[in-house]
């Protein structure tokens, strides 16, 4: 009887025992865990190089004002966020057509000032003028709305009461400049043809969703955003103030002008929550209140995100239009407004 040799590859692997290949394994990924370690094992490997970074007085003036701002802004980012979000989830989008005129150019005005009564950040005034244009309601009081929301609600001018406490003068000139730019800019979308331009969004955000998820996801979701973005405009705003040289400051500051440009390019690229500019603005102390005035204008308006979000709400042409024609006029009116009002 002839012997048969069993091979010892075995039978259940054929294809990598012929080649003679180790199995492949499962490509590592580094989660948040895993990153969090490694952060901590650096830190203390690089303990005494960080504390003698951190007790140096450009860094003790940086922690300063960086902790100042969060703190200060913190209590009201939280709740702009709640309440957003809760007038996001709750409230129907029908309510708004309902309660808006018919006339486009009526309800321009009354859309603008129903900002100073529903309380929202930026980052949800974008989708909610998406289901208002959606339900019906004329585009250019959806874009009043838009703009207006985020600057002069409630909570946005408390917060900016507290920031200024000596010169209760902002409040009103912030008030009045945001609402002259928001029915401004509804007006003029409102002319023959730029409608057109505006691409209505094709679902609600919150379609499919119960109630209490997409409140929390709402919640979520801001917080992330704004939180990030507060993070990093108190860094920004604890730069400026202790490692940027006070000459440049002054060089600026001292230009009635250039501090306007300025802090209007500072107000889009730092993309501030609205809830949280004032304590940016209050801290940059350099500038006029005029000049601080364009920024808290222009920052709940137009910037790097809102941007992003109004070209995937409504279209990359009206982005590319809306934004330089909402900066342009937020530059006038706030400096005008603070010409007159501070």
């Amino acid at each position: 009887m002839a012997l048969t040799r069993q091979s010892p590859r075995g039978a259940g692997a054929p294809g990598d025992a012929r080649q003679g290949k180790e199995p492949v394994e499962e490509p590592r990924h580094l989660d948040s865990a895993l990153l969090l370690t490694l952060l901590l094992l650096t830190a203390v490997m690089f303990q005494d190089p960080v504390r003698r970074a951190l007790a140096a007085p450009v860094m003790q003036s940086w922690m300063t004002v960086f902790v100042a701002v969060v703190l200060q802004a913190l209590p009201f980012l939280v709740l702009g966020v709640l309440l957003s979000a809760a007038i996001a989830v709750f409230v129907p989008p029908s309510f708004f057509a309902r309660a808006l005129p018919k006339r486009p150019a009526l309800a321009v005005p009354v859309a603008g000032a129903a900002g100073a009564v529903l309380p929202g950040c930026e980052c949800a005034s974008v989708p909610v003028a998406g289901a208002l244009v959606r339900r019906g309601v004329a585009p250019a009081a959806a874009l009043a709305f838009l703009l207006s929301a985020p600057a002069i609600n409630p909570v946005v001018l408390t917060a900016t009461a507290v920031a200024f406490p000596d010169a209760p003068e902002m409040v009103l000139a912030r008030f009045v400049a945001s609402l002259l730019v928001a029915c401004a800019m509804g007006w003029l979308w409102q002319r023959p043809g730029r409608a057109d331009r505006l691409r209505p969004p094709s679902r609600s955000s919150y379609e499919g969703q119960g109630r209490g998820p997409a409140f929390w996801g709402s919640v979520r979701h801001d917080v992330t955003h704004a939180g990030g973005f507060l993070v990093i405009g108190a860094m920004a705003a604890a730069t400026l103030k202790a490692v940027v040289p006070a000459e440049w400051l002054r060089a600026a500051a001292g230009h009635p002008v250039l501090s306007v440009l300025a802090l209007a390019a500072l107000a889009v690229l730092l993309s501030i929550c609205s809830e949280a500019d004032a304590f940016v603005a209050a801290s940059l102390t350099q500038f006029s209140l005029t000049a601080r005035l364009v920024f808290l204008v222009v920052g709940p308006m137009v910037d790097l995100k809102l941007i992003a979000m109004q070209a995937g709400t409504f279209g990359r042409p009206f982005a590319l239009r809306f934004a330089p024609a909402t900066l342009a006029l937020a530059v006038a009116v706030s400096a005008l407004t603070g010409a007159v009002l501070l």
